[in-house]
């Protein structure tokens, strides 16, 4: 099977690289994606070994902050069922899950933060999704050319 490659966005104040590389086993559910396209990434096309691009987003300087590998693939989204979190949807239940999630590991920080607006800048970029116009995607395929200029050329 064919490694794909992706972005995930994270707030940062939420959730960071940090956050991720200081849990246990430096492991974390990716829960809470509420967005249906997103949702059907996690669900139907990421697999374990998948590469990971992990973007914060929501802050003062949004960019890629490391790298990150899909270690469980798509399983359903329990904080769906909580009624006390804020990931909460009445029309999830455990027979019938509308949200899924996957497991993912930290495997480095970039030396080097890439900010969007250096991404913007590099020709070798353009088509990227995340420097489309208009694009919101929480997760978003990135091809392995994108996923090796970045890790290689500018990390």
């Amino acid at each position: 099977m064919t490694k794909k490659y992706w972005l995930m966005k994270t707030e940062p104040d939420t959730f960071s690289i940090d956050d991720l590389s200081s849990r246990p086993n430096k492991t974390e559910c990716w829960d809470g994606v509420r967005n249906y396209q997103a949702r059907n990434f996690m669900r139907d096309d990421m697999k374990k070994g998948d590469l990971v691009l992990l973007y914060h987003s929501s802050c003062k300087v949004p960019g890629i902050a490391g790298i990150a590998q899909v270690v469980k693939e798509s399983y359903p989204d329990h904080t769906s069922w909580d009624h006390k979190s804020a990931y909460y949807d009445p029309k999830s239940t455990e027979e019938t899950p509308r949200w899924f999630m996957v497991d993912i590991k930290f495997k480095k920080k970039l030396k080097t933060y890439l900010p969007l607006t250096k991404l913007k800048e590099i020709p070798q970029l353009k088509d990227m999704i995340l420097l489309k116009k208009g694009s919101r995607l929480s997760i978003q395929p990135v091809t392995q050319e994108e996923f090796e200029f970045i890790t290689q050329e500018l990390s």
